[in-house]
Order: C-alpha cells, then sequence, then structure tokens
C-alpha cells in the first residue's frame, strides 16, 4: 500500500507542477499567476476540490503521444467562496499555451454539467493560444461543445469570465455568451483575428493590445465589463461581483443584516440638481446618497458613458440600478447605452435582482450615425428588456422624461411597479424651447420681438408642461416626493414588493430586437 501512495503523490505532485519550472517562471516574468494560483486566491482557503487532474490527451498526431501532462491545459474543480459553492476552469498556458483539445474541453464540459446540475455560479479563467491545431476539427468541436453548454446555462446559473492572457478565435465566444466578462490591463487580449492576419486581410497595422486588450474593449466595443489593474484585483472585482447575485435562477440574492438609520433623510439631494436645466451634474452623487454607504458597483463604467449601471444595496437589499448621466453628451440614449442598459436589466430579471431607475433623459440622440446604426432597434432592446422584466421595478425621474426616452425609461405604461418624480421633474414630449417654436410658430415669426415672444410662449409651455404635476394627475406618476425623502421611499417601496408575482402569456420565448 505504501508504494501505491507513494505513486499517487507522484502524480499529484507531477500534475501540480504543470509544463513545469520554467515555464511557470516565464508566466511569472509576464507578470501573470498560474492557473492553481488563480484558484487558490479566488477560493475560500483549503475548499478547493480539483476533478479531472490526470486526464491526458488522446492525441497521436504530429508526435503528440510522447508529450503528455496531467490535467493537459486546465485545472477544473469546485470550491466556496465566502461559503458559498461556485465551479471553476482555469486554463494553464504553461501546457501547450492552455491551447484547447478535446480532452481539455471534456473537462469544462464537465464542471459546467455539474454547475448546472446543483445550480451554483459557474467561473471561467482563461489564458488560451486558442484551439490545439494537432487536433484539427476535434478541438474546434469541443468549443463548440463549451458554447453551448453556456447557453443552455445561460440565465440558469451566473457565469463569469476572466481573461487573465490571450483569448482568441473561436475562444472569445464563450465569454461573451456568459454575464460578466473581466479583463487584466497589459496582460490579456481577445479578438476573433489577431494582428497578422487583419494586417494581411485590411493592410491595417495594428498591435495586439489595441485590437483587442482591456483598455479597447472597456471603452470601444464593451465586450468587457470591468477593467482590472492586475489579475489579483480581477479576482477582488469577480468575489464582489458573486455578493450581489443568488446562486441561481430560482433563489434570491442574500439580504444582508441592516441595522436602519432611524433618519434616512438625505437632505442633500435637495440641492443636488442645478437650477438651469441645462446644466449638467454627476448621477453617481445621486446613487451614493440613496445606496447603503459603499456598496456601489459600477458595471460597464468606461463605456456608454451617458448611462450608469451597476449592483447596490439598499437597506442590505440587493439591487440593479440604471441611470442617466447628465454629465455625458446629457443623458441622451444612444445606441450603445441602449444596449449596455438593455443587457443588464435582463441579467438582473434572470436572477431576481430588483431594478431601480433614476431617470434624467432629453431623449434619443439624433443624427444620420445613430440613425444608420440602427437606434430604433437599439433603443427598442432597452424598451424590450423593461417590458419582460418581472423582478421588482421601480423609477424616480430626476430631471427631464422627455418624448420616447420617457416611455423607455421603465415608464408605469411598460410595467413599472412604482413611479416617483422629484419637484423638479419635467414630463413632456420635448423641451420647453423646441415645444414652443413649433406651437407657436406663427405667433413669434409675426411678433415685433421674435426673440422675447419667444422666451414668453417657453416660459408658457414650460409652466404647463415642464413640471411632474400633469403626469401625477393621470397616475402616471404615483407620487411626486422631496427628494430627501427617496431612500426611505425607496427602502419601503421595495420591501413592500419583495412578494411580487408576474403570470406572463405562456411561450416558447419572446423575439428581442437582435
Amino acid at each position: 500500500m505504501d508504494n501505491k501512495i507513494k505513486l499517487l503523490q507522484d502524480k499529484i505532485e507531477q500534475a501540480q507542477e504543470g509544463g513545469g519550472p520554467q515555464r511557470i517562471q516565464s508566466q511569472h516574468k509576464k507578470g501573470k499567476l498560474t492557473a492553481r494560483e488563480r484558484i487558490h486566491f479566488l477560493l475560500d482557503e483549503g475548499s478547493f476540490q480539483e476533478i479531472g487532474m490526470f486526464v491526458t490527451h488522446r492525441s497521436t498526431d504530429f508526435g503528440m503521444e510522447t508529450e503528455k501532462y496531467p490535467g493537459d491545459g486546465v485545472v477544473t474543480g469546485y470550491g466556496n467562496i465566502n461559503g458559498r459553492l461556485v465551479y471553476i476552469f482555469s486554463q494553464d498556458f504553461t501546457v501547450f499555451g492552455g491551447s484547447l483539445s478535446e480532452t481539455h474541453a471534456e473537462k469544462i464540459c464537465k464542471i459546467m454539467e455539474m454547475a448546472l446540475k446543483t445550480g451554483a455560479p459557474l467561473i471561467g479563467l482563461n489564458d488560451s493560444g486558442g484551439a490545439r491545431i494537432q487536433e484539427g476539427v476535434v478541438s474546434l468541436g469541443g468549443y463548440a461543445d463549451i458554447f453551448y453548454r453556456n447557453v443552455q446555462a445561460s440565465g440558469v446559473i451566473p457565469q463569469l469570465s476572466a481573461i487573465m492572457g490571450p483569448c482568441a478565435g473561436g475562444a472569445v465566444y464563450s465569454p461573451a455568451i456568459t454575464d460578466f466578462t473581466l479583463m487584466v490591463e497589459n496582460t490579456s487580449y481577445m479578438f476573433v483575428t489577431g494582428p497578422n492576419v487583419v494586417k494581411t486581410v485590411t493592410h491595417e497595422e495594428v498591435s495586439s493590445e489595441e485590437l483587442g486588450g482591456a483598455s479597447t474593449h472597456a471603452t470601444k466595443s464593451g465586450v468587457t465589463h470591468f477593467s482590472c489593474v492586475n489579475e489579483l484585483d480581477a479576482i477582488n472585482h469577480i468575489k464582489q461581483l458573486l455578493s450581489y447575485m443568488p446562486q441561481n435562477c430560482e433563489e434570491t440574492p442574500a439580504l444582508l443584516a441592516y441595522k436602519p438609520d432611524q433618519q434616512e433623510s438625505r437632505p442633500s439631494l435637495n440641492k443636488i440638481i442645478p437650477e438651469n436645466a441645462n446644466q449638467p451634474y454627476d448621477v453617481r452623487g445621486v446613487i451614493d446618497q440613496l445606496s447603503d454607504q459603499g456598496s456601489f458597483l459600477e458595471v460597464h463604467k468606461d463605456f456608454a458613458e451617458n448611462i450608469v449601471v451597476g449592483f447596490a444595496r439598499l437597506a442590505g437589499r440587493s439591487i440593479g440600478i440604471v441611470a442617466n448621466q447628465p454629465a455625458y453628451l446629457a443623458g441622451v440614449l444612444d445606441n450603445n447605452a441602449s444596449v449596455k442598459a438593455a443587457r443588464f436589466v435582463r441579467f438582473c430579471d434572470c436572477f431576481n435582482i430588483p431594478l431601480l431607475v433614476l431617470e434624467d433623459v432629453p431623449g434619443f440622440l439624433p443624427g444620420t450615425d445613430q440613425e444608420w446604426n440602427g437606434i430604433i432597434k437599439n433603443g427598442a432592446k432597452l424598451l424590450y428588456a423593461f417590458s419582460e422584466a418581472t423582478v421588482p421595478r421601480i423609477t424616480v425621474i430626476i430631471r427631464k422624461a422627455y418624448g420616447g426616452a420617457y416611455d423607455v425609461m421603465n415608464s408605469k405604461h411598460i410595467g413599472a411597479d412604482m413611479n416617483y418624480a422629484w419637484p423638479t421633474a419635467e414630463i413632456a414630449v420635448m423641451g420647453a424651447k423646441g415645444a414652443a417654436e413649433i406651437i407657436f410658430k406663427k405667433e413669434i415669426s409675426s411678433a415685433a420681438d421674435p426673440a422675447a415672444k419667444l422666451l414668453e410662449k417657453e416660459k408658457e409651455y414650460a409652466e404647463i408642461f415642464a413640471n411632474p404635476y400633469r403626469a401625477a394627475e393621470r397616475g402616471f406618476i404615483d407620487e411626486v416626493i422631496e427628494p430627501a425623502s427617496t431612500r426611505s421611499r425607496l427602502i419601503s417601496a421595495f420591501k413592500m414588493l419583495e412578494n411580487k408575482v408576474v403570470n406572463n402569456p405562456r411561450k416558447k420565448h419572446g423575439n428581442i430586437p437582435l
């Protein structure tokens, strides 16, 4: 028995060495952790249980039968994060560059299936050179097997992807399907075709970082939700993200212990909106005042900055926040903002996370660029996402709510549960100046002083429509509230809505305008 135990220990030691000391050293020189080190820092101490440690590839072409490593380039298993069960795979770049083989894919698929069966989050730590070329179509089939399971798990369990190194070609589609993607600055990149292919086909000279680095995908494409300064930062973001989510779609997020503050009033909110309706302000200031101290985690911070989305806690309750940002493009809805917000709304609805909408929107961004790039369809995505959502939904109209954007931003008409407005709210088809120019066109043009007449008529229109009371008279606004009382109203309303049930018409699934 001793000999057999010694053999087992030797095999475990060999598996834990990955591609060997030299390759591990090379990984460290690049500022990267190894696959096992990443798992060590991510999971609770001593909780990781590995599955498939001794799996090796089956390839016999190109001399591959003489080079085998236990684990075949990916470490898979399960463990805990803050006491909660999670499943994980971590690709090992020290073994064949982390390339995906038939058995590598099988290991990942096994973990995905277990996560789905037991209803626990799945975390993928990606660091791979792509498909293992020596295995040809078998490797490509392995990718497709993973993609299929990503789709089956979508909306059932949270799926998080951290890009810790290269992620190219077909490999990019698994992270793209998952709920959140994190990238590490300067050491990770994602693209369908690399710089060499781009140069051959389009004659563009571009580096890997420019083409698909963390900054590029955080600001230009929106592919990544978080750009992290290093791998430990990415790992901490994963832990923080999970804290706002339930284990699966059948559960609700944990309600943290909260000691009620006898004074939930926030007097500073009474002065946060500028007197001039065209003057910008940072909506994050409103979010910080409404949410539990230090609890706001912004998602997609550097992409489509005219809308702010993220998770927060309100009296210990996990909520999703969608807020127009007047400090950037006046808070208009455009193509990118609409898609960004729609995706976030759908995630929250998948996992029973209530939604709070803070509205200050002058409309949709006009122009040929927006129209030709599908603002009609993209705006409809956000409209569809809100209309489809069955979680508790509350809107607070802070200032502007103009035109179709009023409808789209979680209005009462598309199923919002509670709609509040501050006294500064302006709910109208358009701004007073534009409306006056249309309604009183003849009167203004024939006046002795057209500019003075325009100002007079603009004021007249504003007094009638640029306020929340017409909407409140119709019941489209449930209550006009003092800004300082907003937090306490929201705490009460979300508690009231916690047992909300919606019975939608029976169907296979809707057809969102993609």
